[in-house]
């Protein structure tokens, strides 16, 4: 299987451009590019699916620059609703350094951060009239999708022209450093053919890209969404225990596609783990499977193997073997009050709102459906004392088989 026809078994192309892009593909010596806009000082698990492509074309050989847009990133890519909000120039330049640092440790160094404010800075309006807008035709741009379906509603002349900038990336890197391909998400297709078009006009020459489809969980919804909030790849934003939960629990229609996009092993590989997977679905061995790859490959075997171990000790309930920084991990998102003094367990619970009433406590308690760091509470005279908490005095609270709490005792 050559590297092109496992992209494709991967699901990994979707848009083509370029006659012999096959050809380049498989070649392994290319010089191509992958962008984003620096909105927020880390990536999240939505631009985890481009990455991934980006590694396995550099492990086959090919040279990745990972463009960083502290020039696009103060304009903003038009959105299919309404247009972005403007950032700073300091906030660019913070969430650019934060990206920069990011990849280069992902990639352990073997790519080339690049920034479009660098050669965009210097061109003033006449230049950037006479050098790129004189190439590229209104109708051209009125007929790409997103600026279709704005334009009902309204587009500014800063969205308008945004796609003559990215196409200018693509030109300024295939002549500076004979960049020939660009690979990007699927929404980026018409900021891609702008460069390709470009490229072809001002210079004679042809130019390469292709497109991955956007990941989506089973409800359709954008991979690594949750209720809003990105999953980061900064492990300081999102634990690797919230990845492990994350991943643990992707649903089974969607868990043979995750293993294809997200992790490194071969079709054979991920052939047998579904054979084995859909004989025995309630081991959850390709879910299980596509945790360990991926956390070992975006935080290390290192953090892989201290998510398992937070997993397995809230599963058994032995929390007193976690240290403070497990515990943080386990609890970081977890509902979590304060109290002073020792308390008895059924006002600790209505007081901390973990129960909605006494009766309810009492009934939570009596059915053994509390348990107190780690153990079952079933004594109505039972009380919490800071001196039984556990690290950090922390004392951890399960009201039936999910639902934990945290008590800070101070």
């Amino acid at each position: 299987m050559t590297l092109f026809e496992e992209l494709k078994w991967r699901g990994l192309i979707k848009d083509t451009a370029g006659e012999d892009l096959e050809k380049i593909i498989n070649g392994c010596n290319a010089t191509f590019y992958w962008g984003t806009d620096p909105t927020a000082d880390s990536l999240h698990i939505g631009h985890y699916s481009s990455l991934i492509t980006v590694k396995r074309l550099a492990k086959a050989g090919h040279h990745p620059i990972l463009l960083v847009g502290g020039a696009t990133g103060l304009i903003g890519d038009p959105r299919p609703t309404a247009e972005r909000e403007i950032i700073s120039y300091e906030k660019v330049q913070k969430n650019f350094e934060g990206i920069k640092k990011q990849v280069t440790e992902l990639f352990n160094g073997n790519v080339d951060v690049v920034n479009n404010y660098d050669w965009t800075k210097d061109m003033n309006i006449l230049e950037f009239l006479r050098e790129i807008g004189k190439y590229i035709n209104v109708n051209y741009m009125l007929d790409k999708d997103i600026i279709k379906r704005r334009l009902e509603t309204g587009i500014t002349f800063a969205e308008f022209a945004y796609t003559l900038l990215q196409g200018y990336d693509f030109l300024h890197l295939y002549e500076t450093r004979n960049c020939i391909m660009q690979v990007e998400g699927s929404d980026q297709w018409g900021n891609i053919t702008t460069g390709i078009d470009l490229i072809n006009k001002k210079l004679g020459k042809n130019a390469y890209a292709f497109t991955m489809p956007l990941i989506l969980d089973s409800k359709g919804e954008k991979f690594g969404k949750s209720a809003g909030n990105a999953l980061w790849l900064d492990k300081n934003k999102t634990s690797s225990y919230e990845f492990y939960q994350y991943l643990i629990n992707a649903d089974d229609v969607k868990i043979e596609e995750y293993l294809k996009v997200f992790t490194f092993l071969s079709p054979e590989e991920i052939m047998d783990i579904m054979k084995k997977h859909n004989e025995h679905p309630e081991e959850r061995l390709a879910q299980k499977t596509l945790a360990k790859e991926f956390i070992t490959d975006l935080h290390g075997k290192e953090e892989y193997e201290k998510a398992l171990r937070i997993s397995e000790a809230l599963f058994s309930g032995n929390l007193k073997s976690l240290t403070s920084d497990e515990l943080h991990d386990a609890f970081n998102n977890i509902p979590s009050s304060e109290v002073k003094e020792d308390k008895n367990i059924i006002d600790l619970l209505v007081e901390t709102s973990i129960c909605s009433s006494k009766r309810e406590a009492r009934e939570f308690v009596n059915n053994n459906s509390i348990s107190v760091n780690g153990e079952k509470v079933n004594d109505l005279e039972f009380i919490i004392k800071k001196e039984n908490a556990i690290v950090d005095n922390f004392t951890i609270i399960r009201k039936g088989k999910k639902k934990y709490f945290v008590i800070k005792h101070i």
